[in-house]
């Protein structure tokens, strides 16, 4: 069932058109982009995304500009509001996430810590 928490993560029409172009040839008609956040990364919490066939029981299911995301329970406090965009420049192409949660975020990027709890910081991989 697809809730109706458009709250949780938005996409832009850059990051939803490069996920159609990514899936138009996926069998899958569930197919749909996984969001999760994980403990880990230079400021405590590290992005996630990959394309996932279909939910799991413990997953949101929402439909954001004629795309489906599947978020896990973990996850939506720490994604709720986010955007996520999709962005090709000089300096190389890939999905960005504007997070309203996150009290600061590396150089990078791809990690995050918030006000409340900033997971357990690590060194830069990149």
């Amino acid at each position: 069932m697809i809730d109706a928490q458009p709250s949780i993560v938005s996409l832009t029409d850059a990051a939803a058109a490069k996920l159609r172009d990514l899936t138009k040839e996926e069998a899958s008609p569930a197919i749909g982009l996984r969001v999760y956040v994980y403990s880990g990364g230079c400021s405590g919490y590290s992005y996630g995304m990959m394309l996932e066939d279909q939910p799991t029981p413990d997953d949101s299911v929402l439909e954001a500009n004629g795309v489906r995301v599947y978020v896990d329970s973990n996850s939506v406090p720490l994604l709720a509001g986010s955007s996520i965009d999709y962005v090709d420049s000089l300096m190389g192409a890939g999905f960005t996430v504007a997070n309203p949660n996150a009290a600061s975020a590396c150089g990078c990027g791809s990690s995050f810590r918030t006000a409340d709890d900033g997971g357990a910081p690590r060194a830069c991989s990149h």
